[in-house]
């Protein structure tokens, strides 16, 4: 969705490359000499207009409309950028577009009816004049979509419709190594503007349909009272992805954190997120000890099997669940 947006123009690069397009134009040569100028000054301003307008229409098309966007988009954009400055600024150049538009029909009228060469010249500099005008109108808008484009080209490349696996828990407790083994192909580093890390995003290919699992280092891998605020709602924005939480602990506590402190950060995220959550101990090749949790190795791959056969229940209970709504 937002790779297909593209470099947003300065007024000045749109306004000249609408004349250089204009310059180039030709009719053929005719021996009266007022029908020649009469043709070429509304073909100049016609691929004038055209220039502007597909470049101007090409932003209001391919630039995403907030409120038809995922929540889970439509809450970082909120951390992001200013959502009625980003709506205002489409507007306006959907504004330009009608603007030029009807002053190239207007001119082109013009034209046809002058009665000199002098007369179309005039009339084909007034509207270069308006339509240069017009887009200098909306050149702070131009420049800050120009901006949004390159916040938006930094949100992850994930896939929001699909049944989505989010994987949490401290640092070191095994959950990258756990999207590698549960992908069927090589997970990806998404870029995320909230982690220097990026997210990791991998892929489960099942009867079912595919599955995303992702890993949010940076975010849900600490206590809730060390963040700011935009940290918190980045990651209340992932409550709008998650269609279930595995929650990985190290009983083993070789990740550097005490199982104390990793059951403090469970309680926090069972608070804040109105998903299911399931509770994994990993490291079992490390230690083994007596809990109601599934016992996986990440490393080994002991039990991971029976893990997919978990998720794939909960998925399916989840389908029903959404089939009855």
């Amino acid at each position: 969705m937002f790779r297909e947006i593209p470099t947003v123009l300065t007024a000045e690069e749109i306004i000249d490359k609408m004349f250089r397009r204009a310059k180039k134009v030709e009719v053929p040569l005719s021996r009266n000499k007022l029908f020649m100028h009469r043709n070429l000054s509304i073909a100049k301003i016609f691929t004038a207009r055209d220039v502007a307008v597909s470049t101007l229409k090409r932003y209001v098309e391919k630039f995403p409309y907030i409120n038809k966007m995922h929540p889970f988009y439509r809450s970082l954009l909120d951390l992001l950028v200013d959502k009625n400055e980003y709506k205002k600024s489409l507007a306006s150049i959907n504004w330009a577009v009608g603007r030029i538009e009807s002053f190239a029909d207007k001119y082109s009228r013009k034209i046809r009816g002058a009665g000199s060469v002098d007369d179309i010249l005039k009339l084909r500099r007034e509207f270069y004049g308006r339509a240069s005008s017009i887009i200098k109108d909306i050149a702070p808008q131009l420049r800050y979509l120009g901006e949004v484009r390159e916040v938006m080209k930094k949100l992850p490349s994930i896939e929001p419709a699909i049944h989505t696996i989010v994987i949490a828990g401290y640092p070191n407790v095994g959950k990258s190594e756990l999207v590698k083994k549960l992908s069927t192909a090589k997970p990806e580093i998404a870029s995320y503007p909230f982690t220097t890390k990026g997210i990791i995003v991998g892929h489960m290919d099942t009867k079912e349909g595919r599955i995303q699992i992702i890993d949010t280092p940076g975010l849900l891998d600490r206590p809730l009272e060390k963040r700011n605020k935009i940290e918190k709602q980045a990651i209340l924005a992932l409550r709008y992805l998650a269609d279930l939480i595995v929650f990985l602990l190290d009983p083993s506590e070789t990740c550097g954190y005490s199982l104390k402190a990793q059951e403090k950060l469970l309680e926090e995220i069972r608070a804040d997120f109105s998903v299911p959550i399931l509770v994994v101990e990993n490291k079992a090749d490390l230690l083994c000890r007596e809990s109601e949790y599934l016992k996986i190795s990440a490393k080994t791959g002991k039990g991971v099997d029976m893990l997919v056969d978990l998720i794939m229940e909960r998925v399916n209970i989840h389908s029903q669940v959404q089939r009855h709504l």
